[in-house]
């Protein structure tokens, strides 16, 4: 038996009462019974949602929009269930689209920008949260302040990197050594030709791992081989590979807690370039170095001193800056040569591999 009165009433008050589980219970038996339209369906959503049952959520709101396919709350909701649901893309695209229908809509505005910091791009999300007028969202003031914080950061967002890979975990490879003649596992592995007094049974983490370029090349060299990325899609490949004996998904600067051992060599093919300060990197990596381990990178070249920025949003470090920073963790240079660790836009990129022991 449903209660009397209005049934939505019913439901958002179970919501306000922290019973959404309760409250998609009773709108399933309420569109059962023939009586719940968009208004129950779209509530539906939410109350999932919130229950946790992200899965529920998104199919029910998609139903929505299929049955009213020109209706921006619809399609808004299901962007809302979408990115609570970590699908950044396909959210970003329906909130796009109600925008399309309805441009003056802040609710939709609001949440594409709302999407695109989740996607760690700050200027994008800025551009929506813009052009809301004042006081239309009330969370708008505090999102705001965040973009403007990413903005300063010494580092690319974790959750851009993250967003970035795992679009292009599908054909990371090839796009790599095709497109961009992606070639820094190699250059490492000749540095390390170089420079370490032993060539195997090493002990070897791969920092920012990707789908295990890296791995590959050094795989001979080492008697464990353990990695670590942002992207789980990415990880999923290497994890493919069979070449690693632990794989985690961690941000490399917090995340090498995680690994209790410590290596005779630790690797950076193509990572540091997301980075711009690389103190709370070199901290940690020398900390998970035994006596004697070396640390080797491929890092852009920036002329004159310290970091920047780059138009492709890849950090640039000077040769004085990467001294500089080794100095301060404990490291010394064992090895700094100029390379090109890829291609960009038809022109080699200039770079360094560097090698670090400590």
């Amino acid at each position: 038996m449903l209660p009397d009165g209005n049934p939505l009433d019913h439901a958002e008050n179970l919501i306000a009462q922290d019973r959404a589980k309760d409250a998609a219970d009773f709108l399933v038996a309420l569109i059962a019974e023939g009586r719940g339209g968009l208004l129950a369906r779209l509530t539906l959503a939410r109350a999932l949602g919130l229950s946790g049952d992200s899965a529920g959520a998104i199919a029910v709101a998609r139903e929505a929009v299929s049955l009213n396919p020109n209706v921006p709350a619809a399609i808004i909701t299901l962007g809302e269930a979408l990115l609570a649901g970590n699908h950044l893309p396909t959210a970003i695209g329906e909130f796009q689209r109600a925008l399309r229908l309805d441009p003056d809509n802040a609710q939709a505005r609001f949440q594409l920008g709302t999407a695109w910091l989740e996607a760690g791009e700050p200027e994008k999300a800025l551009e929506n949260f813009d052009a809301l007028a004042e006081g239309a969202i009330a969370d708008a003031p505090k999102l705001i302040a965040k973009a403007h914080a990413m903005q300063q950061a010494q580092r690319s967002n974790p959750n851009y990197v993250r967003h970035l890979f795992d679009q292009f975990s599908t054909d990371y490879d090839v796009r790599m050594r095709g497109q961009l003649g992606y070639r820094a596992p190699e250059i490492l592995r000749e540095m390390a030709a170089l420079v370490l007094p032993r060539q195997q049974g090493l002990s070897i983490l791969d920092l920012g791992c990707g789908t295990g370029l890296a791995g590959a090349v050094f795989r001979e060299m080492a008697s464990r081989l353990d990695g670590i990325d942002l992207s789980l899609a990415m990880i999923a490949k290497a994890k493919s590979l069979g070449i690693y004996d632990d794989l985690k998904v961690g941000d490399i600067e917090t995340g090498l807690s995680a690994f209790e051992r410590i290596y005779d060599l630790i690797l950076a093919a193509d990572t540091v370039v997301y980075l711009g300060d690389l103190a709370k990197l070199f901290a940690p990596v020398s900390a998970h170095l035994l006596e004697g381990g070396y640390f080797l990178f491929t890092a852009e070249k920036k002329m004159g001193g310290g970091f920047e920025l780059g138009p492709k949003r890849r950090w640039r470090h000077s040769e004085s800056y990467l001294r500089d920073a080794a100095a301060h963790a404990h490291m010394q240079i064992s090895g700094l040569i100029a390379c090109s660790p890829r291609i960009e836009a038809g022109q080699p990129v200039e770079g360094y591999a560097v090698a670090l022991s400590r």
